[in-house]
């Protein structure tokens, strides 16, 4: 698979304002730490950032924090969890002084991995929904090129983004030529202020050729409560040996509106490498598009017919910082906007406490 890791916030759907739910995550490092063995020590990662961005001329400031956990324990069993914890500062309108203050602390996801066999791993707990890519691939800030998240990124993901229940998923394939991933997952519903959850199931089969380094996928979703509705998507990820590009891009659809994005970036690698003060620049560009069929449902698409285009300019410094600047228009039959985006995000890994 390829590497991993609205307009909203790269950050998944998951988070609520619910303050408990980053005490589960303490939890669960202190029950990894009493039952983990000494060879094999947990991990603590995740992002800082600072954002700003001006949407038809309102500013808002955003500092965010995102904490992942990786504690493993004996040889087949895994904990993981990320939390989410964000400030927004607006300034009042109306010629008031000061701004408007909110904030949001809560957890996105809390699962356990069992490795059941070389092909199977279950998953059991609050997960992201394997639907499409970018939920569980790209929406943390330190691993998104750009700072929302596409216009589609809420299709599939039935409401939350995350499920509650069992997951299947692993290789089911696996030739030097090609190989098949797939991902299965029930969820139940939940009305749990700490893990809401719709009633679904659903899941992906990805192909990836290595020598084309290219993946192509397919993802189905249905939500079982209220009014049933189906969900269908597919996406194409391309990066092309040692050239600094890399292609992004899914296609969505539910019952009252579809829509896809394309994303291209590229590092100039042939101008010194990476580390290069040439290759550190990635130019990136987004182009979205969303239809609606219908406004009877609740789907988080945008009301009308919206085309978005992104340009970005991010610098990759040294020690995982990054800057990331963008420009963005986005035209609908109400209204055209110009959105104006920075933000600079810092990557932090190390072990929970010295392994032996």
């Amino acid at each position: 698979m390829l590497s991993m890791s609205v307009p909203k916030r790269s950050t998944s759907f998951a988070e609520k304002p619910i303050q408990p739910r980053l005490l589960l995550f303490v939890l669960a490092v202190i029950g990894a730490w009493q039952c983990s063995m000494a060879q094999n020590t947990p991990l603590l990662s995740g992002g800082l950032g600072f954002f700003t961005s001006t949407n038809d001329g309102a500013t808002r400031y955003m500092p965010e924090m995102e904490p992942l956990l990786a504690a493993p324990i004996g040889n087949r069993f895994l904990i993981e969890s990320r939390a989410f914890l964000g400030e927004s500062f607006t300034p009042k309108g109306g010629g008031q002084e000061g701004y408007d203050h909110s904030h949001l602390v809560g957890l996105t996801y809390l699962q356990g991995d069992y490795i059941l066999a070389p092909h199977v791993t279950v998953i059991g707990g609050s997960f992201l929904t394997p639907f499409g890519t970018f939920n569980e691939r790209l929406s943390p800030f330190w691993i998104n090129n750009l700072q929302d998240g596409p216009l589609i990124g809420g299709l599939g993901m039935m409401t939350t983004g995350t499920g509650l229940g069992g997951q299947l998923r692993g290789s089911a394939i696996s030739r030097p030529k090609y190989s098949i991933d797939y991902a299965a997952y029930f969820s139940a519903r939940s009305g749990n202020e700490y893990f809401n959850a719709g009633r679904s199931s659903g899941g992906r089969v990805s192909l990836y050729l290595p020598e084309q380094r290219l993946e192509v996928g397919t993802s189905y979703g249905r939500l079982l409560q209220g009014t049933h509705e189906n969900f269908f998507g597919i996406h194409v990820w391309w990066e092309p040996k040692e050239t600094g590009f890399r292609l992004r891009s899914e296609w969505a659809r539910g019952a009252h509106g579809k829509g896809y994005w394309v994303e291209a970036d590229w590092r100039p690698m042939q101008f010194g490498g990476y580390d290069s003060w040439i290759g550190r620049f990635e130019p990136v560009f987004r182009m979205q598009q969303t239809f609606k069929t219908n406004n009877t449902g609740s789907d988080p698409l945008p009301a009308v017919n919206t085309q978005r285009a992104d340009f970005g300019l991010d610098y990759n410094l040294p020690h995982n910082t990054r800057i990331l600047t963008s420009y963005s228009r986005q035209s609908t039959s109400v209204k055209d906007v110009n959105i104006w985006e920075t933000g600079v995000t810092y990557r932090f890994l190390f072990p929970a406490w010295k392994g032996h």
